[in-house]
Order: structure tokens, then sequence, then C-alpha cells
């Protein structure tokens, strides 16, 4: 019954993310563009189709992948508190956007090639993210403590956050603009043609945290049961990396540092099945995840003058959760 409510509560939001827009459209004229599916048609077929269409995909895919990254790594490390952000990923996207637009000037060169723009942006990130969690595989593999490992992480994390903090500091102000801009997060970045892409990306990482289901399960009874069950804990913990490590950097490339989801929804997930069993939290949060994404998204464009920023809405949402997860441990 569960999944029915956030399966209809889903599609209900999807459909809005499309009806709904700082621009308004006729809810006829929005049907009839949906059922012909021409995006190369008029003005009003571009907005709905070449970027409300994707965007609400985006939302939704972007929302599982951030709610499901943050459940692996807090059952991984035990810890409530543990998010996307936590082992540095994030750091690494933005520190390779940082890199791009306040160092290179917002073009990337190699020969007579070059890059520039979005594409440039997204590149950068990407590299970023997947250098720290090239660099979190190595650390798996000189540390065997998980405790160890999220240090390691956190370290990382602050690294970056130093060095991003000195390109600011002589960059111009155009340039930090940008920067800025970018880590106010968005929905919106991306088009009709990279959605096979970034869909392709994120369902991969949902189906690797399928994979993990069971695994996950036995780490909760404790590593040493886990061990004697003949769970390989450096293949889990490698895995883990990779998967978090997928579904956090394609996001935050496509859609900057989206704070909150990742850290709160996995504690409304628990809340709403009332269970630990990783084979019902883990379709649960994809589905949560999900509708909080596209409810979100809505929020930000709601305002028919202009669009919030993502991270303006994300955290009046998961705060509130964060503190009530503190609080409550505290009273145990």
């Amino acid at each position: 019954m569960r999944f029915a409510i956030l399966g209809i509560l889903a599609i209900i939001l999807f459909f809005l993310n499309l009806f709904v827009g700082s621009v308004e459209i006729d809810p006829g004229e929005v049907w009839r563009i949906l059922t012909e599916w021409n995006p190369e048609g008029g003005p009003l077929d571009f907005i709905v189709l070449g970027s409300r269409f994707p965007q609400a995909v985006t939302a939704f895919l972007a929302g599982s992948a951030l709610t499901v990254s943050g459940l692996l790594l807090q059952t991984a490390f035990r810890n409530p508190l543990a998010g996307p952000s936590i082992l540095g990923i994030t750091s690494g996207s933005g520190l390779g956007v940082a890199l791009v637009m306040l160092f290179f000037g917002g073009t990337l060169s190699i020969g007579s090639l070059s890059i520039g723009g979005y594409m440039a942006v997204l590149i950068g990130a990407l590299a970023g993210s997947l250098a720290i969690m090239a660099l979190l595989l190595l650390f798996s593999v000189w540390l065997k403590s998980d405790l160890m490992l999220l240090i390691a992480g956190i370290m990382t994390g602050y690294l970056t956050s130093s060095v991003i903090t000195l390109l600011n500091y002589f960059s111009s102000a155009e340039s930090i603009q940008s920067y800025t801009l970018w880590g106010m997060g968005s929905f919106g970045g991306v088009s009709l043609s990279q959605l096979p892409i970034f869909s392709f990306a994120v369902i991969l990482g949902l189906f690797l945290s399928i994979l993990m289901m069971k695994p996950l399960n036995i780490l909760l009874l404790g590593d040493n049961y886990a061990r004697n069950l003949g769970i390989r804990m450096q293949t889990v913990r490698n895995l883990l990396l990779v998967t978090t490590g997928i579904l956090t950097s394609v996001v935050t490339a496509f859609c900057g540092p989206v704070t909150f989801i990742g850290l709160a929804m996995p504690h409304i997930v628990r809340m709403i099945f009332r269970t630990s069993d990783h084979r019902v939290i883990i379709p649960g949060s994809i589905l949560t995840g999900g509708v909080i994404g596209l409810g979100c998204n809505l929020l930000c464009v709601l305002p028919r003058e202009t669009i919030l920023p993502l991270n303006g809405i994300t955290p009046i949402i998961g705060v509130p959760v964060v503190l009530y997860v503190i609080f409550s441990k505290r009273r145990q």
C-alpha cells in the first residue's frame, strides 16, 4: 500500500511539473504538446518538451540517486548523519568546476580542441568527482577500518574545500558569481539530448544498489557475523564506494551540489516503512527520493517571475528531519 501511494504521488507530481512553470501555458495546450511530441515545434513545444520534461525526469532520478546514496552510506558507516557529501565526492565535483570556471576561465583547451560553456563545467565536475572516488578506492585498500575510511573522506572534502576557497580568492567577480550560481543547484541543467546519458548512469547506480540489498542486510548484524557468512568486506566496501560514487558524481555534475536530500530522506524512508530491511527500503528510497525531488523542483518553479535556487528549498525539508534524528538519538 505504501509503495502504491508513493507511486501515485510520484505520477501526480511528475505531471504537475509538466503543467506548472514560470511560464503560464494553458493545460489543454500542454496536453496537446505531450500527445503530439514534437520537440522541434514552436516555443511552447520547447518549453514543455525541451525544458519541463527533462527537468521532471532529472528531478525524480536525482532525488532517487541521492536518497539511495545516503541510505547506503548510513548503513555502511553506521552513522545516521552520513550523506553523499561526507566522503568528499561532492567536494571533488565542486573542485573540478572551480578549476574550470575560476582557474581556466570557463574553457578547457586540449591542443587545437577547445571546450567551453556548460560542457566544460560538466567535464570538470565529472573529472573531479571521479578523481576523489579513485582516491577513496585507494584508501580503502590501505585502511581496513570503516571509521578510518570515513575520516579520510571527510579530510579529503576539507582539503578540496580549502583549494576552492583559494581559487575564489584569486578569481574575478564574474567567475565567482558563475561558480556561486552553479553551487545553488538546479534540476534544469539536463537537456533533452543529454537525458539518455544522465538516465543511464543513474539507473546503473540504482541497479548496483539493488544488487547490494542482501550484503547490506547482513552488515546490519555486524562485521564479524558478515565475515562468518562468507561476505567479503573489502568487496562490499569497494562496490559501495563505486555505487555511491556513480550516483553522487553524476547528479552533482549535472545538477550541482544538491544538499540535504541524501542526508535527510533515508530517515523519512525508515519512518514510512518502519523497517531496516534493505529489500524494502532501497526500492522505497528510489520512490521517496523521486517524490521529494519532484516536489522540490515544483516549489522552485512556482513563482511566476523567477525560479528559486534548489538549495534554497531542500534545507527547509531536510533540516527539521536531521534535527529530529539528533534529538531522538539524544533521548535514547
